[in-house]
């Protein structure tokens, strides 16, 4: 027999077998997140100097963003030691391959180490001549050191990435070494471009490498990666995990919504909707086939409240930043304008999730088997302080990076108000040890689309983009906005959702500023489409993982992750025919606009009243039950008068409210009995 300590101090004794088969799900859950996620795939050196080192080079690269915080270097300065020291410490944190050794760092992989050192050193040194009598002109031992770390970056990206964002940014630098030659279609001609031009914008400028995405980095999203591995050392996960156990476990299908609630407010703090699905999943997806839930629906909901977690403020997974970032918007401005959809999209999903369960009689836990929400707050309920003062401190407008950093600080006094808690010296360096660690896949990230933003600002490419969306929209609208969707999902396949971003912010947004759509509402929109490319086929890594802990397929995952996640695909082009949604008003402002007055109050109602009750038929619909079954022609109806709900225009919401009402009412006097149990 095995014992452990429970978080109430008090110790249970646990079967071998039941250890057996914890230490079985956790090799699988494992063996699932390096299938998908390649930033898992990490060494474990336990002893030795090397340990040490990487430790305390994590520490001081946490240390060095709390300093320049408050005591800012030049942009290319702080950008070329985020990029430097991060790729040195993937060089040394992440092996080439999954067959190299996971204890030891391989002879090479110290040359990396090096090469990754020397262009920020060579920058650091040279920075003043750089600036000053040069001009940024590239001279030849610019264009070796600039060379020298694109290829670090690529290779770096690439352990800890994969293979898709490293080519994709391969492709974007040889356009400007053939731009110029005569097989190249007239629309992507260009003059020709030598070495120092391509390598010089790249490494001795803020519009390549070191551009607006690594600022983002530096500047705040390593910040808030940092504040989210202090407060995981504190326990948050736990309380997010038990909380949502009280308040909806005990409900009709309750690990589902337990799944929903949990992992969309991990997801908006983690912003990693893959690691996401497997640490949240590890401990939902069970419950949810223990109840009856399908193993294939099961992995579904896991995926689909992950990846919605990186829309949902305050935080949406660090995304909002970047958006402020790159759109000069405030970040209050973005926070609200994201409240509402990503509130229809979790309804939208938990409102699926309560009609199977009722349509197959699917039962909660028994509450003798939960925590009582009282316990839960007592216990940990003060952890949800930082968070609070998070949100009042950025609506006080304080700079975004003092905010992250003062609210750091915050979460280490809250913590000490229990033993539960409470953060000692050993986990303070531990959360600053993580955060750097956690770090290195969204500065890689960033790093390696910096050289695609340097091509296309080099090259213009991204006009040429923009106007072939344009061109092939034919002038409509809709279908630009069709075009733009599909744009921003290919891009976004297989990407991290930051760089996926960022990405389709520069390429495909562009697109919607001729038809008077303003900035927020086309940023907001290919930001959605970016992001849900992790629940769409082909390729939905978020939905393959969530099938990998389930058992189930993960084509057939991934088609109900997509069913599930129906009202974000719906939400962003109703927004963009009514920013009402996004409680902004733009009439009569300019495109570029940076501040908006609300909407009047009456127009706020209707909207959210439309849209709530829209989103719940159409999950109806989509499940064919509603207090009784339906057959296929009501659904139907059904659905069609909830999209016209969610179509934001006073006829067709009062033809849409009629429709709805007309279904339900007919459906609650019926009464249907719950359809037999089906295999999906």
């Amino acid at each position: 027999m095995n014992s452990q300590v429970t978080d109430h101090g008090s110790v249970t004794t646990m079967p071998d077998a039941d250890v057996d088969k914890d230490a079985e799900a956790d090799a699988i859950n494992k063996a699932v997140l390096e299938k998908y996620d390649r930033e898992s795939i990490t060494r474990h050196i336990t002893q030795g100097p090397v340990k040490y080192l990487i430790a305390g080079i994590c520490i001081l690269y946490s240390l060095f963003h709390l300093y320049i915080t408050f005591n800012p270097m030049p942009a290319l300065l702080q950008r070329s030691v985020h990029v430097g020291v991060g790729f040195a410490l993937i060089f040394l944190i992440f092996p080439a391959s999954k067959k190299s050794s996971r204890k030891s760092v391989a002879w090479y992989d110290w040359i990396w180490f090096a090469l990754s050192l020397s262009g920020m050193g060579y920058l650091i040194y040279e920075y003043q001549d750089i600036v000053t009598s040069r001009g940024g002109m590239a001279n030849q031992v610019d264009v070796i050191f600039s060379l020298i770390t694109v290829v670090c970056v690529l290779e770096g990206s690439r352990r800890i990435t994969g293979w898709i964002l490293p080519i994709l940014a391969g492709i974007f630098l040889a356009y400007p070494f053939v731009s110029h030659l005569d097989f190249m279609p007239d629309r992507l001609l260009t003059r020709p471009y030598d070495m120092g031009d391509i390598f010089g914008q790249l490494f001795l400028k803020t519009e390549g490498l070191y551009s607006v995405a690594i600022g983002a980095s530096v500047t705040f999203i390593f910040l808030f990666i940092l504040f989210g591995a202090f407060l995981a050392r504190s326990g948050m996960g736990q309380l997010f995990n038990d909380l949502a156990l009280a308040i909806a476990g005990h409900k009709k299908g309750g690990p589902a919504k337990v799944a929903v609630i949990s992992s969309g407010f991990m997801g908006s703090i983690n912003g990693s909707a893959l690691s996401n699905v497997v640490s949240t999943g590890a401990f939902t997806i069970p419950l949810m086939k223990k109840v009856g839930y399908h193993k294939d629906f099961a992995g579904a909901v896991e995926a689909s409240a992950s990846v919605g977690g990186q829309i949902l403020p305050p935080i949406m997974g660090a995304s909002a930043f970047i958006m402020a970032e790159t759109t000069g918007l405030p970040y209050s401005t973005i926070a609200l304008a994201a409240l509402l959809p990503a509130i229809l999209y979790y309804l939208g999903v938990i409102a699926q999730v309560h009609f199977r369960a009722g349509r197959r009689d699917l039962k909660g836990i028994a509450k003798e088997n939960l925590p009582a929400v009282k316990e839960v707050l007592k216990a940990r309920g003060h952890m949800l302080l930082p968070i609070v003062f998070l949100v009042f401190l950025l609506i006080r407008n304080v700079p975004v990076g003092y905010a992250a950093a003062y609210t750091i600080g915050f979460t280490v006094v809250v913590s000490m108000l229990r033993k539960e808690t409470r953060m000692g010296f050993s986990d303070i360096l531990g959360a600053l040890e993580d955060g750097a660690r956690q770090s290195l896949a969204v500065m890689a990230a960033c790093a390696v689309v910096g050289i695609i933003i340097g091509v296309v600002s080099l090259t213009s490419f991204g006009t040429v983009m923009t106007s072939s969306i344009v061109t092939l929209g034919a002038g409509s609208l809709f279908f630009t906005l069709i075009l733009t969707m599909l744009a921003s999902m290919v891009l976004g396949m297989g990407l991290p959702s930051i760089p996926a971003y960022i990405i389709t912010a520069t390429m495909a947004a562009p697109a919607l500023a001729g038809f008077d759509i303003p900035i927020l509402s086309a940023h907001m929109f290919v930001f959605y489409f970016g992001i849900f490319a992790n629940i769409t086929p082909p390729v939905c890594l978020a939905a393959f993982a969530g099938a990998g802990i389930s058992g189930g397929d993960p084509m057939k995952t991934g088609f109900l992750s997509l069913k599930l996640a129906l009202a974000g695909f719906i939400v962003p082009f109703m927004f963009i025919y009514n920013p009402t949604m996004l409680m902004i008003d733009p009439t009569g402002l300019a495109v570029t606009a940076k501040d908006f007055p609300l909407p009047p109050i009456i127009d706020i109602i209707t909207v959210v009243v439309t849209s709530v009750t829209g989103v719940i038929a159409l999950s109806s619909a989509l499940e064919g039950y509603f207090r009784g079954g339906m057959n296929t022609l009501t659904r139907v109806i059904l659905a069609i008068g909830a999209l016209l709900l969610i179509y934001p225009e006073i006829t067709t919401g009062i033809a849409g409210g009629i429709i709805v009402l007309g279904i339900a009412m007919l459906n609650i006097k019926t009464n249907g009995k719950p359809t037999p149990t089906l295999t999906v």
